[in-house]
């Protein structure tokens, strides 16, 4: 097991602090040992800088899993998408959240506070944390996923 095995890091912009604050809490009360890279409040940041920091977090091993958050997920999602190595996935429901877990073996999720309430984000969350990765046939696609970019 690696060392950020019960360990999720979480990251947000200006648009999500308050949907990462209450999940970051529901992470908490799973047991979970949390990475909270910011924000914390109002002021404007650039969604890529905290994209970055979570990312990082799950490339090095700190993390097994990363959560990021912005107004609608889809900036969050395309910064996320840009590190080699990490697999983010926008999710607006449970199915898609099993799903990307189960099928694409994701390591990120990425969720919109504006276009989220926080039951669902909750759910989502948690159905994120709960499902295996099921490999067999769904590997090779993976591992095509990895080798993009490579040259």
């Amino acid at each position: 097991m690696s060392r950020g095995a019960g360990t999720i890091a979480l990251g947000c912009d200006h648009a999500g602090v308050a949907l990462k604050a209450a999940l970051a809490e529901l992470a908490r009360a799973r047991g979970l040992t949390v990475l909270d890279h910011g924000t914390d409040g109002p002021a404007s940041v650039d969604y890529p800088d905290l994209a970055e920091k979570v990312c990082a977090s799950v490339l090095a091993g700190e993390a097994r899993f990363g959560l990021l958050i912005c107004g609608t997920g889809i900036g969050m999602s395309i910064a996320a998408n840009r590190h080699h190595g990490i697999r983010a996935a926008l999710c607006h429901t449970e199915f898609e959240a099993r799903a990307t877990r189960a099928h694409n073996d994701a390591n990120v999720l990425c969720l919109g506070e504006r276009v989220t309430g926080p039951g669902l984000a909750a759910a989502l969350l948690s159905a994120f944390l709960d499902t295996p990765y099921e490999g067999g046939r769904h590997q090779r696609r993976v591992e095509k996923l990895e080798a993009l970019g490579r040259g």
